[in-house]
């Protein structure tokens, strides 16, 4: 998608679409005056009738509007001015991308002059409108003879005539490498496990990596065994495709004194539960196992892009989770990098076994602070819904700032506790722990367990079970991957 800012009126651009964002009760003056007049009053009649008032996710249409120059009309409305937040922006704008991108389309001009917020700088505004105009732009329906999403061939960005073209077209390339990169993530975990499976996910990585500046390496069967990964392993066992751990370095902060950002990803890239087999509907959606895997490649793909001035270390475990002869076993004994000692009381809590040695290896490789993603629970869902991110975590410090980043980009995240009790539940008779701590807290027990691999480092783990994979489309979202927690490892890079 080809990007541009512009002072011109918006009126005067020839575009397939404009569209003008307005807060509620949009006051008719100075632009919005000279536009309103060139429609011959339309605007003023809309808001009078009540047709459109400009409210939180309000949409209309004007097809073929006679006065000005753009062929089609879309009025989105922001809500009030001083309720505007992130989360509502994004939604508005990605709504509006998902209206217009149902057809093919050539141009479209976004207008950003109406939108006044203390909380929300020009450029930060545009790097917003272009992400979501980059998702807005791409479906689910990678196999459809019939797409029902056209990608645009450029967006023209309207802003004030005296703003920073240098700072604002930065912030434009910021905001498609964004989208760019939660789009690679959703696309991953929308392709079936046929095509993404460990080998084929990593032969992607390594791909990608070699286009970004970033040193990849791959560890395959005879180097996990070397390794001593057993926990990750005894997973794999039950499938034909081979387990890989994927490896990606980024150095932006070359010298000594720099700490470095851990991010390890769950890559199971088909989970059937193995013998403890999940139903047909509860398999359907399991090629998005892998979703914490795709978002951290993607994140770690988004920061080399950005040329971040961080290290970071991203790490994941990619694995299938069948049911072949020899599949592990309840009852069996695993042994674990670290050496700790795993009773497997349920298959279908194959996640934690797969993180707790990609958790142990990354301590290995000296990362200062960890965070992992993962689609670990139903539990996390049952407790927060399908829109939020459970967190948990060893050092609320480090939680806050993760949570700060979640909140800065709109991502919707809500810390769960670890109390020490929790421990408890995943005591074992035969071994050190056990993989699963009974019906009750299974989202913080399950944390409880992961916590057992990661030391003393500052630690948080995202549980993305809920916002991983959407069950349906919704106005402002497409259905399947979402790419969830990207522009969060993002943000929290740049924080760093």
């Amino acid at each position: 998608m080809k990007l541009s800012c512009s002072p011109h009126p918006p009126s005067e651009i020839a575009a397939d679409w404009l569209v003008l964002l307005l807060p509620e009760g949009f006051p008719l003056e100075g632009e919005l005056a000279q536009i309103n007049q060139a429609l011959g009053g339309l605007l003023e009649r809309l808001r009078t009738q009540q047709d459109f008032q400009g409210k939180l996710g309000e949409l209309c249409q004007v097809p073929a509007p006679a006065g000005i120059a753009p062929q089609r009309l879309l009025l989105a409305g922001l809500g009030p001015v001083e309720a505007l937040s992130v989360r509502s922006l994004n939604r508005t704008l990605q709504t509006a991308a998902r209206t217009i991108t149902g057809k093919p389309t050539r141009l479209v001009a976004l207008s950003l002059r109406a939108v006044q917020s203390a909380n929300l700088a020009p450029a930060a505004l545009v790097q917003l409108a272009v992400t979501a105009f980059e998702l807005g732009c791409e479906g689910q329906d990678l196999f459809r003879a019939e797409k029902k999403r056209h990608p645009l061939e450029e967006l023209v960005l309207l802003v004030p005539a005296d703003a920073n073209s240098a700072e604002l077209n930065a912030a434009a390339a910021t905001g498609q490498i964004l989208g760019e990169s939660v789009n690679l993530a959703r696309r991953l975990v929308n392709l079936p496990a046929e095509d993404i499976y460990p080998e084929s996910f990593a032969n992607q990585a390594v791909a990608l990596a070699s286009g970004a500046g970033i040193h990849c390496e791959v560890l395959d069967q005879q180097a996990l065994e070397a390794e001593k990964m057993g926990s990750l392993l005894a997973v794999a066992r039950g499938s034909g495709r081979p387990p890989r751990v994927v490896i990606l370095e980024y150095r932006g902060a070359p010298g000594a004194g720099h700490k470095v950002l851990g991010l390890v990803g769950k890559g199971v890239t088909f989970d059937s539960g193995g013998l403890s087999l999940k139903p047909t509907d509860g398999m359907l959606t399991m090629k998005c196992d892998m979703a914490g895997a795709a978002s951290v490649l993607a994140a770690v793909v988004a920061i080399s892009r950005l040329r971040l001035p961080v290290n970071v270390i991203g790490m994941v475990g990619l694995v299938e989770n069948m049911t072949g002869g020899r599949a592990m076993k309840l009852g069996d004994v695993l042994r674990s990098r670290r050496g700790v000692t795993i009773e497997v009381q349920n298959t279908d809590a194959e996640g934690r076994l797969v993180l707790a040695d990609v958790l142990d290896l990354a301590l290995s490789r000296g990362v200062d602070y960890i965070v992992d993603l993962a689609t670990l629970t139903g539990a996390c869902v049952v407790a927060l819904g399908e829109d939020v991110v459970g967190a948990m975590s060893n050092n609320q410090a480090w939680c806050d700032r993760v949570l700060a980043a979640a909140q800065a980009v709109g991502e919707d995240t809500w810390q769960l506790p670890m109390f020490d009790h929790y421990a408890d539940l995943i005591k074992s008779d035969v071994a050190d722990i056990r993989n699963v701590g009974g019906r009750w807290g299974g989202a913080i027990t399950a944390a409880k367990f992961l916590e057992r691999f990661v030391g003393d480092k500052p630690w948080v783990h995202l549980d993305i079970a809920g916002p991983a994979f959407a069950a349906a489309d919704k106005p402002h979202r497409e259905g399947g991957g979402t790419g969830v927690m990207v522009r969060t490892l993002v943000e929290l890079a740049r924080t760093m």
